[in-house]
């Protein structure tokens, strides 16, 4: 027989039941909603604009669009881009115009998962935002700059939300078990402080994610209970709230935003040459279902770009962890990424390889018809030898050290120096080498340099 106590609140979610109304309720984002921050104002004032929040799940972006219309007396119309097309905001739209000319009533329409909307969907919002005859308030998972519309964007303000920090989420939760209204304490549903931090854990930042395990928690306690449920019961440990919850997935988007930052964050460190850094962002792309082979390839690039020839073993480590997974394949394969990855990351660093390519090309770039001269030429006829091509080559084999001083740049570009060896690793022998060429150029009688 079930309790009739369970949900008698309302057959609402608990993270419906407990959605803060005012801002004093609202936990977190500090920085847009802290004592004097320009959003609190606004809001406060009741003169909040159209605007595109944009933050992870569970950050609060639905709640903070319902306060807004709270303190702005205007009507809250919420609609889902992603089961509602345009013909449902035709629909609101029409009532908000009725409501402005005959209540004096703004209306707030709320576009929760705005950036599933095409570009033409979008632009639908537009001339209603501009004549004020609704306030836009969008909200997306999404980057906006990638996912929205140039006017759309221009017509609002962005405002970024974080995931909930730990004492946000742990204070919510307690919230819920101690506050009688609730229907979680009043109905058996007690935690351990350890529980409680596993419940924490699990969130990973999203209040939503916090009081959905909590309501299995609860429920897995309530029919635990049966049939005696008047019996006291223990508070529920950190292992069964584990064992009630599904391990939660790191949060990563391969195709999103996540992925640009995520694989951002592992150049980074592997170029700062933090080897926990870089195998902590390379474990969230293993674990969050990344193609392996892509991280290969971006590892190969770290080599040639951060590294190059301040260690030129790089290069090849890189590639044969590419082909290690590709012979391997997933899990064993992904011990060689990890191995490339510490390797990358604690090889000495140079990118004066990158750079100088760089300059090359915008060399090229600038001087794109620039002929080859003569002397290094190739002559493969008797007619080409006769105008003169490679004539004065010299065979640098012929001279010690396989070196003979002469140019090989256009007369315009002579004297150019892209490439600047560092002190790092094996650049340095590199410098020493060019130094020495160098020597032997300039004590080189001018005819002998030019060829």
């Amino acid at each position: 027989m079930s309790d009739p106590t369970l949900f008698s609140r309302s057959a609402e979610p608990l993270a419906a039941r407990m959605r803060p109304t005012t801002l004093d309720e609202f936990l977190g984002q500090e920085h847009l909603l802290g004592a004097g921050k320009p959003l609190r104002e606004l809001i406060r004032r009741g003169e909040i604009g159209s605007c595109i929040f944009w933050g992870p799940p569970g950050s609060g972006k639905t709640t903070l669009a319902r306060i807004i219309a709270n303190y702005t007396d205007r009507q809250f119309e919420p609609f889902s881009a992603v089961t509602e097309g345009v013909g449902r905001v035709r629909e609101i739209i029409k009532a908000a115009e009725e409501r402005l000319k005959y209540e004096g009533r703004g209306t707030i329409l709320f576009c929760d998962e705005i950036h599933r909307f095409n570009k033409a969907q979008q632009d639908a919002f537009l001339p209603w935002v501009e004549n004020g005859i609704v306030t836009l308030i969008g909200a997306t998972t999404e980057n906006p700059s990638f996912e929205l519309t140039g006017a759309l964007l221009s017509r609002c303000r962005v405002f970024v939300l974080e995931p909930l920090a730990e004492t946000h989420i742990r204070a919510i939760v307690r919230r819920a078990l101690e506050n009688p209204g609730y229907g979680m304490g009043d109905a058996g549903c007690v935690l351990s402080d350890e529980g409680i931090e596993a419940l924490v854990e699990y969130a990973q930042g999203d209040a939503r994610r916090a009081l959905n395990g909590l309501e299995a928690v609860h429920q897995h306690l309530h029919a635990s209970r049966i049939p005696h449920p008047e019996q006291s019961t223990h508070p529920a440990s950190r292992d069964t709230v584990i064992q009630v919850l599904e391990r939660p997935l790191p949060v990563y988007d391969k195709s999103g935003e996540q992925h640009f930052n995520i694989i951002s964050a592992l150049h980074k460190a592997v170029r700062g040459s933090d080897v926990e850094g870089a195998l902590y962002w390379l474990a969230r792309m293993v674990v969050g279902g990344e193609d392996p082979l892509y991280i290969a390839r971006r590892l190969v690039r770290m080599a040639a770009e951060d590294i190059g020839l301040a260690d030129p073993r790089a290069l090849s480590v890189a590639l044969a962890a590419k082909d290690a997974y590709h012979f391997l394949g997933s899990p064993e394969g992904e011990l060689a990424l990890a191995e490339a990855t510490v390797y990358l990351a604690t090889a000495p660093k140079s990118n004066r390889v990158t750079t100088a390519f760089s300059q090359a090309l915008d060399a090229a770039r600038e001087h794109p018809a620039e002929g080859v001269p003569l002397h290094i030429r190739n002559a493969p006829t008797p007619l080409m030898k006769e105008l003169g091509y490679g004539a004065g080559y010299r065979y640098a084999h012929d001279y010690d050290g396989a070196y003979v001083p002469q140019e090989y740049l256009p007369e315009v570009l002579r004297g150019a120096r892209w490439y600047e060896p560092t002190e790092a690793g094996y650049e340095k022998t590199v410098k020493e080498r060019i130094a020495w060429w160098e020597k032997l150029k300039r004590e080189a009688k001018p005819g002998m340099r030019d060829g």
